[in-house]
């Protein structure tokens, strides 16, 4: 490289030349000698301008753009890419034959041509090995292309920019967008002292079980989580308030919450409680939408990819968790829509069950990038499918989903629900996968008649007790699968909380639910009231907090003889008993998740004065 000092100066040592008889003569003062001044000066000047230009343009200070590529140099989305249409466009859903049938199959998009983004290098040891930069100018309205205008691939029309990468991008990765995401990450960092950073061996789950919380209610709604979101009865599901608020108002609506009610302080707060992983749920319209679904699409999948970095910003491992398939797989509103079970059985059964693997097949490309695989954890496949489905379909379905899953890129362990059946049915079903498939259980005893009705101290023995023993006999393949986690549990010990089953519908405790009559607290009289369970945490009795706690940690104790638990959930409007968040504020939640004052080889404390109707 030209130095500019040194040319300078070889340029200005020049005060000699030939005379005409060939001998060496002294330059005069003026004549050529000050042109060669003025010539050196300018020199000097263009070759700092230049040096100056050229760190500005490593620093991204000035944008030199590359093409249709909206991934700035140096802040790149690396991993491999594919460019082609919108993902409007590679999404569209299959012409449906007058029999009902696809006349194509859902695959997948992808393209050939690479990316014009320059990919940054693996992280999987560490830190990127490309230093952060400052992230481009955003992309302004006149540069987004116009068939993108509006749609939430439109960098311009995002409600919040905190975190993304707002320079637009049409590339994708498996047919899924990376608009939104850095170029750069760091897994460094660890959730707490007692487990690893990101980027070294978790070691045996067995050994080590993980402490997680669900962020229920964020990209799935659930109308219990927030009912605020459900004004009125006639609002059950996410379908019903997209389909009443029309396309343009369900997407600003929807992104608001998906902006606001998780945010990066809740998953710092997560990981100074003493957890270390989170359940993510999100359904399937976050990757495409079919001919009638009124989801908004695509809003959703940007906060997904968001919420993991914030995740990777705090050490905490992630499970991917389909809490919506297409067609409901299992008829409840957190689903997406309540009453209609049209997957693997019902009229569009079998077509739905081929959606949701072509749409794993797109997640799993997506997910199996370098940037995913030292913090997705677990992969889940399916939530919670009906009781009512076949056991046998269900496990030719998830083998279909595992090699699915795998043969798109993805190596980390995948996890099948138990489906409501429990963990003995499923013993020596799909063997042969060690430990890259487990099983998920969501242990509550208030939706169950004969559970609800326990008193304070037959719950707390009953999780230390039966809940101990399912946990041990689940995890060994001669009584159970294998390889076990509990997904969901929480502390309610009624199912008094408003929507909690379903909009509209009464509860188990009060024997106002559909089909009961009488009802199921332990005193099974006119004592039997939610009034109190639905009270603001502020009100609670102290024997009352006292119950709760033992009774979470009771629960901690039990699914720790798995790989590890899930609580459902970390935040709600209004719910405590479900809120891990409400159960810190109000002192019934260990502060830390792994540093308690109680476990099941304890005597239960007294509870004092506390009523069994309480």
């Amino acid at each position: 490289m030209l130095d500019a000092g040194k040319s300078a100066g070889r340029l200005h040592s020049g005060n000699l030349s030939s005379g005409e008889d060939g001998g060496v003569v002294e330059k005069k003062k003026g004549g050529i000698r000050p042109i060669w001044y003025w010539i050196g000066a300018v020199i000097v000047i263009l070759a700092i301008a230049g040096a100056v230009v050229g760190a500005l343009v490593a620093k991204n200070v000035i944008d030199v753009g590359h093409g249709k590529s909206a991934v700035a140099a140096g802040d790149a989305v690396g991993g491999a890419t594919e460019t082609g249409g919108s993902p409007s466009e590679t999404s569209s859903p299959p012409v449906e034959n007058s029999d009902g049938s696809d006349s194509s199959v859902d695959t997948p998009s992808s393209s050939s041509t690479s990316a014009t983004g320059t990919p940054i290098s693996s992280t999987t040891s560490g830190k990127s090995t490309s230093k952060p930069t400052a992230t481009a100018a955003c992309t302004t309205s006149d540069k987004i292309p116009s068939k993108e205008k509006g749609t939430w691939m439109d960098t311009t029309s995002w409600l919040d920019l905190t975190d993304f990468n707002c320079v637009f991008t049409d590339e994708t990765v498996g047919g899924l967008p990376i608009a939104g995401l850095k170029s750069t990450w760091d897994d460094s960092k660890q959730a707490n002292a007692n487990v690893p950073p990101l980027n070294k061996p978790w070691g045996s789950y067995a050994s080590k079980p993980f402490r997680g919380v669900s962020l229920g209610g964020w990209l799935s709604l659930e109308p219990f989580i927030t009912p605020s979101l459900f004004p009125d009865t006639s609002l059950v599901d996410e379908y019903s308030l997209c389909k009443k608020l029309g396309p343009k108002e369900a997407a600003k609506t929807l992104e608001k919450h998906y902006s606001t009610f998780i945010t990066e302080d809740d998953f710092k707060a997560i990981a100074a409680a003493g957890l270390d992983h989170v359940r993510i749920p999100f359904s399937y319209w976050a990757v495409k939408t079919y001919d009638g679904d009124p989801y908004v699409q695509g809003i959703s999948w940007r906060y997904l990819l968001r919420g993991i970095e914030w995740a990777r910003a705090h050490g905490l491992r992630v499970t991917l968790d389909l809490h919506g398939a297409p067609g409901s797989q299992n008829g409840w509103n957190h689903s997406g829509r309540q009453g209609t079970l049209d997957w693997l059985s019902g009229p569009h059964g079998a077509r739905n069950a081929q959606r949701t693997l072509d749409i794993h097949a797109q997640l799993a490309k997506f997910f199996s990038q370098d940037r995913y695989k030292n913090i997705i954890a677990f992969y889940g496949l399916v939530n919670e499918p009906a009781l009512a489905l076949s056991q046998s379909d269900l496990i030719v379905w998830t083998e279909k989903a595992f090699k699915v899953v795998k043969d798109n890129g993805f190596s980390g362990t995948q996890v099948f629900s138990e489906s409501m059946r429990g963990l003995e049915p499923w013993q020596g079903t799909m063997t042969g996968y060690g430990d890259k498939l487990a099983i998920d259980v969501h242990q509550y005893t208030i939706f169950d008649n004969a559970l609800t009705g326990l008193k304070h101290t037959e719950r707390v023995n009953f999780a230390c007790k039966a809940w101990t023993q399912a946990s041990i006999s689940g995890m060994n393949p001669a009584s159970g699968f294998g390889p076990t986690m509990v997904g969901e549990w929480s502390q309610a010990d009624t199912d008094c909380t408003k929507y909690l089953n379903g909009v509209g519908n009464g509860a188990r405790w009060t024997g106002t639910f559909s089909g009961t009559t009488t009802p199921y607290c332990p005193t099974g009289d006119s004592k039997c009231s939610c009034d109190l369970a639905n009270a603001d945490a502020s009100s609670y009795s102290k024997e009352y907090k006292l119950f709760l706690l033992t009774w979470a940690q009771a629960q901690m104790s039990a699914f720790e003889k798995t790989w590890g638990w899930f609580y459902w959930t970390w935040k709600t409007e209004s719910a405590p008993q479900w809120s891990y968040q409400s159960g810190l504020a109000g002192g019934f939640m260990p502060p830390l998740a792994y540093q308690r004052s109680w476990d099941c080889s304890k005597p239960v404390p007294d509870f004092g004065s506390l009523p069994e109707f309480y």
